[in-house]
């Protein structure tokens, strides 16, 4: 792809995105009466976190919190844990069943495609009322240089034609979707080590978020890296990538969230889960 191409590409898919997430915005499932006694979070975010916490604090309430286990020494929520998989969709509805769980709420990363339809499917055959609490994508800034793409094989087509020296932040997996692109520089930055296959020239960065703006500008001149590619996690804790990567005139490759399940309906904060739980401010 041209950089002229890549450019004129990017005003179309700029436009679509707006299009796309405006059309996806969350609405406000009906309220649960009455509230739910035992409530199971699908964890991970500093959303999930934060219900939890808020759940926890609230008598006759009991609230666990599933997470995946795939980051050492994750941040603990308030309430029960569990860790590690369900055996997928039938395994998930089976627990609901056995631990009598009132209300399921999706709080994973908006990037979790698997487990949100295994918890659609798990809601939908055990009748609990189920609701995903995803925060909204962001958007594109007046000076922003963005190239919308669908997936992570599509940030890698795009990427020869922006920049050799690439800051990779979509995490540790997934990497092998640019492991042929050997001539490249790539610096990839995640909580834990990245594993193979991953781009021959990787230089790894190991650090947990949020970072301030100066922490990204620091790295990204540090590194002289010549484009981003981020996945759209929406939040505020990895925003300040995307205002430093404008205020340097860098492009950034934002690979679009995965669709939800048909038939799901989403909510974007805290707030709006407290809503249909049918509870008030704690």
């Amino acid at each position: 792809m041209s950089i002229s191409t890549a450019r004129t590409e990017s005003m179309t898919s700029m436009t679509e995105t707006v299009a796309t997430r405006t059309a996806d915005r969350p609405v406000r499932p009906r309220t649960l009466t009455p509230m739910p006694a035992h409530v199971l979070i699908l964890g991970g975010t500093t959303e999930a976190r934060r219900l939890a916490t808020d759940l926890a604090a609230r008598p006759g309430v009991r609230v666990t919190t599933s997470l995946a286990g795939r980051v050492t020494r994750p941040a603990t929520p308030a309430g029960e844990v569990r860790i590690g998989g369900f055996g997928g969709a039938q395994g998930l509805a089976d627990w609901l069943r056995t631990h009598h769980v009132g209300a399921l709420v999706d709080a994973t990363h908006p990037f979790a495609e698997a487990i949100t339809a295994h918890a659609a499917h798990a809601a939908a055959v055990t009748g609990v009322p189920a609701a995903v609490l995803r925060r909204p994508g962001w958007r594109p800034a007046p000076g922003d240089r963005w190239y919308d793409v669908p997936s992570l094989a599509g940030a890698a087509e795009a990427l020869p034609g922006l920049g050799r020296r690439v800051f990779l932040s979509t995490g540790r997996l997934g990497l092998a979707a640019f492991a042929h692109l050997t001539d490249l520089h790539f610096v990839v930055r995640s909580v834990d080590p990245p594993e193979p296959p991953m781009p021959p020239d990787t230089e790894q960065v190991l650090a947990r978020g949020p970072f301030t703006l100066a922490d990204e500008t620091r790295l990204l001149r540090t590194h002289r890296i010549e484009v981003l590619v981020t996945k759209d996690s929406g939040g505020e804790a990895t925003a300040a990538k995307l205002t430093a990567a404008r205020e340097l005139g860098l492009p950034v490759v934002v690979v679009r969230r995965p669709p939800l399940p048909p038939g799901v309906t989403a909510v974007p904060d805290v707030a709006g889960v407290l809503d249909w739980l049918g509870l008030g401010p704690a």
